[in-house]
């Protein structure tokens, strides 16, 4: 699956607004369509260097196999009103953490986006090591988009 946004390219700069520097809003995302047998989507959006070991940022899981794009500023709730559930974050919040690095070199975010064969059997709040304890023997395609921020 080809993971895009109109936010920011994948290799480029993330824009401060969706940053702790900024108003820390989620990035708009789009994707092409998945597999056929797909019955959910989940995504996972990291900073694998972070001081303390890989850092999460959002956790977002049994979106509908029909969707294609998330918007600019998705609401911060623990259930979106198409099903989808919102994970906890490392900053111990539901939905989106914008990226917030120590000063230094850029951090990479890296967002993944799986399609699976099922909805996984997980509460609104679930953490990644939960959902991806739930991914194995699931996962159909996946796609992977990478931004770059520093403080």
């Amino acid at each position: 699956m080809n993971l895009t946004s109109t936010s920011f390219n994948d290799g480029s700069l993330i824009p401060a607004k969706f940053t702790c520097s900024g108003a820390g809003i989620s990035p708009q995302l789009a994707w092409s369509a998945p597999p056929a047998k797909t019955a959910s989507l989940a995504l996972i959006v990291t900073d694998p260097d972070a001081p303390r070991g890989t850092w999460v940022h959002w956790v977002l899981y049994n979106l509908p196999a029909g969707t294609r794009a998330l918007p600019e500023g998705l609401p911060v709730l623990g259930q979106l009103p198409d099903g989808a559930l919102q994970g906890r974050n490392d900053f111990g919040n539901i939905g989106y953490g914008g990226p917030c690095p120590p000063p230094g070199s850029p951090h990479h975010y890296v967002f993944t986006l799986y399609a699976l064969d099922a909805k996984l059997n997980l509460p609104a709040g679930a953490t990644r090591a939960q959902v991806e304890a739930a991914l194995p023997g699931h996962i159909l395609a996946s796609g992977r988009l990478v931004g770059l921020y520093q403080q």
